[in-house]
């Protein structure tokens, strides 16, 4: 949940000042006579201030009731909002269909993030039956809107063939906009297309340039595939320091419960570093070690 604009006024903006400041209580004192006489814009503020316990205990039903407030006087901010923890079951009873109700009300004033999240309710099937097509029609929308996230999913559907047969070069085009935006999982699914040759002749040096700002990120598959790039020399020079650092980088971003991905680095580690010297991999220790995400 992200704060809405105000519309400005005095006590708005004396209340944004407090807000900006870190002084939650001073800004709910000032903007709460403002939400109790009907503004819409201040109603959703103080609904996600309550729902993120910003100057006052987390309260997930008071959050629902100042969302609900806004959502009922047709704010596309408040209805999606209150689509949110309908689709949560924060503050009351879960129920998807409720929040498909609300998202669609927001989506249909325009609301990207709402049509995004119609898209992700259509293709989970959670409150209607799956639907992959009307799924896609609303990634569509929303991501024809700049929505990232939309974009990266439009990606995924059409390299599936979800909705759409399979068409790659459009999966390359969707996955481009949001890796371009710095959506780590299309750059990395940017990158396996460029490898695998798909939809995009293969081009491995194009391949490691997108796995690394993916990795760079924190992206674990991509730090694995960089790494077997430097391993192969394939796109790069060849360079075990390399290979082994991504690789130990790897193996500490898989959760633990991802045991065939730990498995699987931690083979192609232990391959890389049967090759090196005691000083390769005491330095690409270090490596790992010093690296931090961007």
């Amino acid at each position: 949940m992200c704060l809405v604009p105000l519309a400005s006024a005095e006590p708005y903006e004396d209340g944004l000042a407090a807000y900006k400041r870190g002084d939650y209580a001073t800004a709910l004192q000032l903007w709460r006579p403002l939400a109790e006489h009907g503004d819409v814009d201040v109603q959703t503020t103080l609904g996600i201030m309550y729902a993120n316990g910003q100057g006052v205990p987390q309260d997930y039903a008071e959050a629902v009731r100042w969302f609900r407030r806004a959502a009922e006087q047709g704010f596309a901010a408040g209805q999606y909002n209150l689509a949110l923890m309908y689709a949560k079951g924060q503050g009351l009873p879960q129920d998807q269909a409720a929040a498909m109700t609300w998202f669609r009300k927001a989506a249909d004033q325009g609301h990207a993030s709402a049509q995004y999240s119609l898209g992700l309710m259509y293709n989970k099937g959670q409150g209607v039956p799956r639907d992959y097509a009307e799924a896609m029609r609303w990634f569509r929308i929303a991501a024809d809107e700049g929505h990232v996230s939309a974009q990266y999913n439009l990606g995924v559907m059409y390299a599936n063939g979800q909705g759409v047969p399979r068409d790659y070069a459009e999966a390359m085009r969707w996955f481009r906009k949001a890796a371009e935006e710095g959506n780590a999982s299309a750059q990395y699914n940017l990158g396996v297309m460029y490898a695998n040759g798909q939809g995009v002749q293969r081009d491995y040096a194009e391949a490691a340039r997108w796995f690394r700002k993916a990795a760079d990120q924190g992206d674990a598959s991509a730090a694995y595939d960089l790494g077997r790039l430097y391993a192969e020399g394939q796109g790069v020079r060849k360079d075990y320091v390399q290979a082994l650092k991504w690789f130990n980088l790897a193996a500490t971003s898989f959760p633990a419960s991802d045991t065939a991905n730990r498995e699987k680095v931690t083979r192609s580690r232990d391959r890389v570093a049967a090759k090196m010297t005691a000083a390769q991999i005491a330095e690409a220790k270090r490596l790992a070690r010093d690296w931090k995400s961007k």
